[in-house]
C-alpha cells in the first residue's frame, strides 16, 4: 500500500476484507477458527521453545557433571600413584616403613572417598542426560502439534479462499489432532 491511495490486496487479504466487512458465514466462521488457531499455535510454540531450552540447559549440566567425574577420576588415579609409590618405599632398604605403611593407608582410605564423589557425579550424568532426553521428546511432540496447527491455518485459508466445506472440516480435524499431539506432549507421552 502507498502513501497516494491506491494499493493492492493479495488474495487472500481481500477475502478476509470481505470477511469482515460482510454477512458470510462461512467466512466468519473460519476467520474465527484461523484466530483461534492462531492463539493455540502461539501458546504450543512456547511450549516447545522452552521444552527445547530445558533439554540443552540438562545436557549442559550433565557435560558440567561429566567433567566434574572426570577431574575426581584422575584425581583418584593421582592418589593411587601416590600409594604405589609408597608401597614400592616400603620395600627399599633404609626407609621409613611406619610412615609409608601409614601414607599407603592414607591413600586408600582417601581413594574410597574420591571414588564415592566420582560415581556420585556418574549418576548425576545419567539422571540429567534422561531428563534431558524426556525433554526432548516432549519438545518433538510440541513441534509436532504445532506442524498440525499450521497445516490447519493454511487448510483453512485455502477453504476461505474456494469456498470448500470439505476444507474447512479438514482445517478443523486438522487442527483438533494437533490439540491432541499437545495433550500428549503437555502428559509426557
Amino acid at each position: 500500500m502507498s502513501g497516494h491511495g491506491f494499493h493492492v490486496h493479495g488474495p487472500h487479504d481481500h477475502e478476509l476484507e470481505h470477511a469482515a466487512h460482510g454477512n458470510d458465514q462461512f467466512s466468519s466462521r473460519i476467520a474465527v477458527m484461523t484466530a483461534i488457531m492462531a492463539t493455540v499455535g502461539a501458546l504450543i510454540g512456547y511450549e516447545g521453545g522452552a521444552t527445547q531450552n530445558e533439554a540443552a540447559m540438562l545436557k549442559n549440566s550433565a557435560a558440567i557433571k561429566k567433567t566434574e567425574a572426570a577431574n575426581k577420576w584422575n584425581y583418584y588415579q593421582a592418589k593411587s600413584s601416590k600409594q604405589n609409590l609408597a608401597e614400592l618405599a616400603i620395600s627399599l632398604p633404609g626407609t621409613d616403613v611406619e610412615k609409608y605403611k601409614a601414607d599407603v593407608e592414607r591413600y586408600k582410605k582417601e581413594k574410597e572417598d574420591i571414588k564415592k564423589e566420582a560415581e556420585g557425579f556418574e549418576k548425576e550424568v545419567l539422571h540429567l542426560e534422561e531428563q534431558s532426553e524426556n525433554a526432548l521428546h516432549q519438545h518433538h511432540r510440541w513441534a509436532q502439534a504445532m506442524t498440525a496447527v499450521q497445516i490447519a491455518i493454511s487448510l483453512a485459508a485455502i477453504a476461505l479462499l474456494t469456498k470448500k466445506n470439505w476444507l474447512q472440516y479438514g482445517s478443523y480435524a486438522v487442527a483438533a489432532g494437533g490439540i491432541v499431539i499437545s495433550g500428549f506432549a503437555w502428559f509426557h507421552l
